[in-house]
């Protein structure tokens, strides 16, 4: 299948444009613009509710990872208290807090409830800490190597030919093909639990960074990551990885500014 697909574009790039609709004001419809009411029209075809607990789980799994997206992949470097190295992929992955600084990455266990190494590692070897790494396109196939489920005692470092870099606060290493690498520490680890069969599906970790290391070349003048030079690549459903496409910029609103105008809009609807 993948062979009937074009090739992948290296010269694109992402830029910066306006946002889809510049004239929108408070208490505007959707379908007062072009855009807005194409995009109504697919609601005459009705809805398909699923009740969750009446799913078969793999279906479920499968509509809501295709569902919530773009997610964004921690590329997870672990040591085990053998001193075994791994690496893996998470795309059940997000920031939870500035400060302290929080992120989650969530862990589905193996068949019969059996923690995956990387949760085992950060858990049972909370000393050593761990690293995530965020995945850019130059080596998103190195990464994806990674999610291969081979035995615990395999060396994912070399069956991917990413690069290691020690790292200052942890035991793991870095990878150096990472423009964006986090050393944490367990902050707290959540076992998800099925209410209905006690069983632990999933391990939800938090983890408190300690360490950023971030290229010099992707940072703007304000020091932040330019999304345009650092390619990230998120997860979106089945087996399919996406790119940063056009972004825009919307202001956050501000009541301060726009108090007259919105107390406008509510009295009229009055």
């Amino acid at each position: 299948m993948m062979t009937s697909l074009p090739p992948f574009d290296h010269d694109f790039g992402s830029k910066y444009t306006g946002p889809p609709n510049p004239t929108w004001s408070w208490g505007q419809r959707i379908d007062s613009t072009p855009h807005g009411r194409v995009w109504m029209e697919g609601e005459k075809q009705g809805w398909k509710t699923v009740i969750t607990a009446e799913e078969d789980p793999n279906k479920l799994y499968a509509l809501m990872i295709s569902g919530i997206v773009p997610r964004p992949i921690a590329l997870v470097s672990s040591v085990s208290e053998q001193g075994v190295e791994n690496l893996a992929p998470f795309s059940w992955f997000g920031m939870i807090s500035n400060w302290p600084p929080v992120v989650a990455v969530c862990c589905l266990n193996a068949p019969l409830s059996r923690l995956k190494d990387t949760t085992t590692n950060v858990i049972d070897n909370t000393s050593a800490g761990f690293v995530i790494n965020i995945i850019s396109e130059p080596f998103i196939e190195h990464a994806n190597a990674t999610s291969i489920d081979c035995p615990p005692d395999m060396d994912e470092w070399t069956l991917s030919g990413l690069t290691k870099v020690p790292s200052i606060h942890v035991k793991p290493p870095r990878v150096k093909e990472s423009a964006f690498s986090m050393e944490c520490h367990l902050f707290q680890s959540i076992p998800i639990v099925d209410p209905i069969s006690n069983a632990t599906t999933t391990t939800l970790i938090l983890a408190h960074v300690k360490c950023i290391h971030v290229r010099k070349d992707m940072l703007t003048e304000r020091g932040m990551v330019n999304i345009t030079k650092f390619q990230p690549v998120s997860r979106l459903g089945d087996n399919s990885y996406g790119r940063v496409g056009d972004a825009y910029k919307l202001a956050r609103p501000s009541w301060s500014a726009d108090e007259g105008k919105i107390k406008e809009v509510i009295e009229s609807a009055e």
